[in-house]
């Protein structure tokens, strides 16, 4: 992915804050190339979301209702393999990250994050 394009992002975490919290980094001035396509409380939500807006960049969270990130990592690069996903989780267990990365994730950020370690793994996963 170049940075000379504008791509498209999906945010899908269950709690309302930390959905706010990434799309306010995003929407900033670090990263003018991105935009929001979509946020999604469970996973149900963003696999129907991600079929719809079909996102370059994904943040996924791990525990949701519904359908769990794992399954919902699947799912989605089972149909849109060039997608990037982070996977932003407090799971932080190597065994579920890698269990993740295995299902088709790119990255792996811990919750708590700062913004900082967030803007840096959104520009890894787009370099």
């Amino acid at each position: 992915m170049s940075l000379s394009n504008i791509l498209s992002m999906m945010i899908v975490d269950d709690s309302m804050i930390i959905r706010n919290r990434i799309a306010r980094l995003v929407a900033g001035p670090a990263l003018p190339h991105i935009n929001i396509a979509g946020l999604a409380a469970n996973g149900e939500m963003a696999v129907e979301l991600a079929r719809d807006c079909r996102p370059d960049l994904i943040t996924m969270d791990l525990t949701m209702p519904l359908l769990d990130g794992e399954a919902c990592i699947e799912q989605i690069i089972d149909f849109l393999p060039e997608t990037k996903i982070l996977v932003v989780s407090a799971l932080a267990d190597k065994a579920t990250a890698l269990r993740a990365i295995k299902k088709g994730a790119s990255g792996f950020l811990h919750k708590p994050f700062t913004d900082d370690e967030l803007l840096e793994s959104l520009l890894e996963l787009i370099d």
